[in-house]
């Protein structure tokens, strides 16, 4: 039997960085087969390469056995090829269903909308990816962007299918859902590449795992002949130790204190529906929902991007609700945004000047009416050895560096600021288990030091570990806010659906 893909002798240098050196890549019709490293292992250079986006320097690729010329992504989608991206392809000023026809020729010469919407639908609800074709896509939370991708792939029929961290914004329920999908492809003959951090995810949906190590093929190994600590072993090519000691928290003043916060999302429609919640000094509270349950809205309206329609919010108990960005910065917030790339960095500017944006209005980065770029060359330097931060050089464009190290540059950028309250929205969403163990600690030393943080995260797992309390999100509303040591899944679950749960002590806002 011919393989689906071959990837033989891929070779991709970027300035300063071998990206994939001389990779052998195979993947099976009807199989699922997970690609781990940890990040800038070369994971998803190797998979843009299949998909279009990035030509090879050297090497070649097969498909069913023939040699293909993949040159665009038009090239691979033709040749059954698709790619659903960590940073999604979408034009945000568009409908969902106008993105997910892009390019598509079967509704004919003069566009069918209603056929188009209705195959939509029909395809959405029967993977549990639904999804309003009607909406903008600048209107959905990340989340449900990652749903309209999905369902684009799904459309074109495609045969080899590459998923990027498809699950880091779904609930549980969701991915099991997505799965059930992934399965059935497999099933009908399609290959599956799964790009994942979660190890518990690739034990329970691969067939065969690759891990590459700095941009070459460090083995192959079938699921059954592994488990999850020698994955992370052989992903960094040591013994990571995964769980973080959590200590429980001194009672604190309140920090942050929201009462009966109201707000509209960008069609004029409720978002937050008279929330209320407090974080106090010392404690980790955790957040959990259903994406587009209003959470981006709350970021949105925490950090001075969106005006709340009424409703408190102190900090350090100072009034900020309406404020601007800079004010409530000043008061002591820090934010690790779900937007990477959108809000959480200048994508166009270099690694220094993204380092610094916060920091460049005070000494030592500013001396008198000009800016120390010595200092900021240091102060950029030495956070990059810190944090572990791949990057080719201090002037390298941000938008040139993996999701996984753009989001070490953010939090680099904003714990190293010592901020009174910090917003940390999927702070270790495409991060390694080794990086994302790191965050996590850091997280956990910023509470130490007597921040206020609220973690908001659809990682249930994530979410149970670090959490001193978690709070549930629903519609705009905190159904419900309980110990960590008491958020059982089931309870969980629940509470994010709407529900209440049973027979479980529980402290309501």
């Amino acid at each position: 039997m011919h393989c689906a893909v071959e990837m033989l002798g891929i070779v991709k240098r970027f300035p300063g960085v071998v990206a994939n050196d001389h990779i052998d890549f195979r993947v099976l019709p009807g199989e699922v087969h997970a690609l781990l490293g940890e990040n800038g292992a070369g994971k998803s250079t190797l998979m843009q390469i299949l998909a279009g986006l990035y030509r090879p320097d050297a090497g070649k690729i097969l498909l069913s056995g023939r040699p293909a010329q993949i040159h665009t992504p038009r090239d691979a989608i033709q040749a059954g090829v698709g790619m659903v991206y960590q940073h999604f392809m979408l034009v945000r000023r568009h409908t969902v269903l106008e993105n997910v026809i892009l390019g598509l020729r079967r509704y004919g010469l003069f566009l069918d909308y209603r056929r188009a919407g209705r195959e939509i639908e029909r395809n959405s609800r029967e993977y549990g990816l639904e999804i309003d074709p009607a909406a903008t896509v600048w209107d959905l939370s990340v989340g449900e962007q990652q749903r309209v991708e999905i369902v684009k792939m799904l459309l074109r029929q495609v045969k080899v299918l590459i998923l990027d961290e498809p699950t880091a914004v779904l609930t549980p329920r969701e991915t099991e859902g997505l799965f059930a999908t992934i399965r059935t492809l497999a099933g009908r003959g399609a290959a599956i590449v799964f790009i994942s951090h979660k190890l518990r995810e690739v034990m329970a949906v691969s067939d065969r795992i690759t891990i590459l190590r700095r941009g070459e093929n460090a083995g192959t190994i079938r699921r059954e002949e592994t488990g999850e600590r020698d994955l992370a072993r052989r992903m960094v090519g040591r013994e990571v130790i995964e769980e973080i000691e959590r200590e429980e928290p001194a009672a604190g003043e309140e920090v942050l204190s929201i009462r009966d916060l109201r707000a509209f999302d960008n069609r004029r429609l409720p978002a937050l529906r008279g929330l209320n919640l407090e974080v106090r000094r010392g404690e980790i509270l955790g957040m959990a929902g259903i994406s587009g349950n209003g959470q981006k809205e709350l970021e949105e309206v925490l950090t001075g991007l969106r005006e709340p329609a009424r409703g408190s919010i102190t900090l350090g108990g100072r009034e900020i609700a309406g404020r601007r960005p800079d004010e409530i910065i000043a008061g002591g917030l820090g934010c690790v945004p779900e937007d990477r790339q959108g809000t959480g960095t200048a994508p166009g500017l270099g690694y220094r000047d993204n380092i610094i944006l916060k920091s460049c209005r005070r000494p030592p980065i500013r001396r008198g009416l000009r800016l120390d770029y010595r200092a900021a060359d240091r102060q950029a330097d030495r956070l990059r050895r810190e944090y572990d931060i791949k990057v080719p050089s201090l002037s390298a464009p941000v938008r040139l560096l993996s999701g996984g190290n753009l989001q070490k540059v953010i939090l680099a950028r904003e714990l190293s600021a010592r901020p009174r309250f910090l917003l940390a929205v999927h702070p270790t969403r495409g991060l390694d288990i080794g990086a994302a163990t790191y965050v996590r600690k850091r997280l956990g030393e910023l509470k130490r030091q007597g921040a206020a943080i609220l973690l908001i995260s659809e990682d249930l797992d994530e979410l149970a570990g670090l959490s001193d309390r978690i709070a549930v999100i629903y519609e705009g509303k905190i159904t419900g806010i309980l110990p960590a040591r008491d958020a059982d899944r089931e309870r969980l679950s629940l509470l994010m659906t709407g529900q209440k749960a049973e027979n479980g002590i529980m402290e309501t806002s």
